[in-house]
């Protein structure tokens, strides 16, 4: 699926959203993917999880022992992603502000991880739970996301495979431009849910 393909996904589902946003980095930003109306179609989930599961496993030398995706945002993608490639899907959750692997999910040293992501701009969900990965011994091959809005700037400490690389602008709260400022600012991220 290429990345016109992946954005047209988002289109149709209504998710790809103008006007002014404050994103789970506290960056803010014109545009908006609102990727729970992506997820809540299991048709479009599956079209996009297969295309980056067919894109990890090209990329990806070597066994993949199981995805492991951070929550809130990630968790269906990741799940779609596993069932697709045909191993276990974990999660990392926030435990006093920071990712931790919980509910007994086996995660052991030497599994050779991919850290699936839903949407990433600044990366620091993927770097949080990559670390947290790494604390269990378990190995980082990569990192994967539908769509890399960052335009492939954003590092999360290994290599970023996406099905879409596109710059959408993100500005400091400081540095707005006048014509976002002027709109009232919607905060639909997930980060600080649990």
């Amino acid at each position: 699926m290429d990345q016109e393909k992946v954005l047209k996904e988002f289109e149709k589902a209504g998710a790809l959203l103008r006007g002014h946003f404050i994103l789970s980095s506290g960056l803010h930003s014109p545009v908006f993917l609102q990727k729970a109306l992506v997820f809540m179609n299991p048709q479009r989930t599956g079209r996009l999880c297969k295309a980056l599961a067919e894109k990890i496993r090209q990329e990806v030398k070597g066994p993949i022992d199981a995805i492991v995706s951070p929550a809130v945002g990630g968790i269906i993608p990741g799940y779609e992603t596993a069932r697709y490639m045909k191993v276990p899907a974990m999660y990392v959750e926030r435990e006093q502000g920071e990712f931790v692997l919980r509910r007994g999910f086996p995660l052991t040293k030497g599994m050779r991880v991919v850290m699936v992501e839903d949407i990433v701009t600044t990366g620091l969900s993927s770097r949080e739970c990559i670390e947290a990965i790494g604390k269990t011994g378990a190995k980082v091959v990569a990192a994967a996301c539908l769509i890399d809005r960052s335009g492939g700037k954003a590092k999360v400490g290994t290599k970023l495979i996406s099905l879409a690389r596109i710059a959408i602008p993100a500005y400091a709260p400081d540095k707005l431009p006048k014509e976002l400022a002027a709109l009232p600012a919607e905060k639909p991220g997930s980060r600080h849910i649990a």
